[in-house]
């Protein structure tokens, strides 16, 4: 039977992959974060197979730590974290592992397990906690990918869930931490101006563009088994579209927001081959461990359908990539023209209809577009677009509040088991059924065929500025 799940805040973390890269780069600058800021006071486990002693690890703390952006600025808040440390070297596969894990947490009666390993070991970890006892009055934190398919997601959350119960699992995707996706959620439902036209009747189509100027920086082999459709589309951009267009949760709770985002992804329609355009960038194929023939595409871009009263008809214009011409996210708005043209110049089908525009990396910025007359004495108008930065310096880290949100049980910002099937379900039949990946030159947006053959009329992409 799955371990009950703990009522109070979590009294210990263990993570598993203590000295992986992901721990490296993101786990323990963002502990020492979380110790600064006090929302980390309980001892952190580390495990792994590295023949490591506990003094290694807070070593690797330290120099974590002080290669991040930031650097040590609290030495006194850096010690605290290495005296929370502790360690368990071991074979995941080896019964002995977690028995000695279970006597480093002989004093902790809730503890948070994150799994910060391959999804491939999940279903043996979960397994040998559940042997020893450690998966009861406790919550276990899974690192994405959730599957690579619809039956793949099924078999690792059967694997998870067979050990853990479902309000205990927090399936973490350091995406949904980041602040200005936490403001999209924040903007709909504490703005009442917007509601009255957030909706079929009002909006033309949305566009979502999730870039990046550069390669897949020597991970080749991993690329080749997850492409920008797995990687990005089915998740990152999902879940943008899920908060642009979920409808307000019924109560103030965790659950009313994830079952809210649920009913979207399974309003979702069905991909088929004529909403996805598929790219390669030029070269790719000559990075390590890309194979010479590889059709894998580093460039996608979708149609989206939402078969909802509040959506019927709006076309979601999604795409990502690798190579393009700038690293930016950002999503455009774009609402119909007025019923009427009464100035001549606001029918003209090169002037852009009004937007909203969230700016969602690498700054933040909310920007409303609209016309305004210009001087004189003819009713002419030009665009012009009222602005609001949302950068703030007191932003956290993605893992800082998505680590301190588990250990407090707090599952708003984390997916649950039906979202990921159901976003699966979404691209499961274009995963193999689509056209060749069109090759384009990096630098570009991408292939042609992203906005003849997909966007069409609704066009053309509104490509952010550096």
């Amino acid at each position: 039977m799955p371990g009950a799940l703990p009522e109070t805040s979590s009294d210990s973390l263990v993570f598993f992959g203590a000295s992986g890269d992901l721990a490296r780069k993101s786990i323990f600058p963002s502990l020492y974060r979380m110790v600064k800021s006090g929302t980390l006071t309980v001892p952190v486990v580390g495990v792994a197979y590295s023949q490591w002693e506990l003094a290694d690890l807070q070593q690797r703390a330290r120099e974590a730590v002080g290669a991040s952006k930031g650097g040590v600025d609290d030495p006194e808040a850096l010690e605290r974290l290495v005296s929370l440390l502790r360690y368990v070297d071991g074979d995941y596969n080896d019964p002995s592992t977690f028995e000695r894990l279970r006597e480093q947490l002989a004093e902790c009666g809730s503890p948070t397990h994150y799994l910060a390993i391959p999804p491939t070991l999940f279903g043996t970890v979960v397994q040998g906690l559940e042997s020893v006892g450690l998966n009861t009055n406790a919550r276990v934190v899974v690192e994405k990918p959730f599957g690579r398919d619809l039956a793949s997601a099924k078999t690792l959350n059967a694997d998870i869930t067979s050990v853990f119960d479902e309000h205990a699992i927090f399936r973490i995707d350091h995406f949904l931490g980041k602040e200005e996706i936490m403001n999209l959620l924040y903007f709909r439902f504490a703005n009442a101006m917007f509601e009255p036209i957030w909706n079929r009747n009002y909006i033309k189509s949305v566009q979502i563009t999730l870039a990046e100027d550069f390669g897949v920086k020597g991970r080749g082999s991993f690329y080749e088994s997850a492409g920008a459709l797995r990687d990005v589309v089915e998740n990152h951009l999902f879940q943008i579209v899920a908060l642009l267009t979920m409808e307000a949760p019924t109560y103030q709770g965790y659950g009313a927001v994830q079952s809210a985002k649920s009913n979207v992804f399974k309003a979702m329609r069905p991909l088929t081959r004529s909403d996805y355009v598929r790219g390669q960038f030029e070269g790719y194929r000559d990075e390590e461990g890309v194979a010479p023939g590889s059709d894998v595409e580093t460039y996608a871009a979708v149609r989206l359908h939402i078969d909802s009263w509040r959506w019927a008809g709006v076309p979601f214009y999604l795409r990502t990539g690798k190579c393009l011409a700038v690293s930016v996210g950002e999503v455009v708005v774009d609402f119909k023209r007025p019923p009427q043209a009464l100035f001549a110049d606001a029918s003209d089908p090169d002037q852009h209809p009004n937007r909203l525009r969230f700016r969602l990396s690498p700054e933040g910025e909310i920007g409303l577009g609209v016309r305004v007359k210009r001087p004189g004495e003819e009713f002419v108008g030009h665009e012009r677009e009222l602005l609001l930065p949302t950068e703030s310096e007191l932003e956290r880290e993605p893992y800082e509040r998505l680590l301190a949100d588990a250990l407090k049980g707090d599952s708003a910002l984390f997916t649950h088991e039906d979202s990921v099937e159901a976003a699966w379900r979404v691209v499961d039949g274009v995963l193999t059924d689509h056209t060749p990946a069109i090759p384009y030159a990096p630098g570009s947006w991408g292939p042609e065929e992203a906005a003849g053959r997909l966007i069409g009329h609704d066009g053309p992409w509104h490509n952010p500025r550096p």
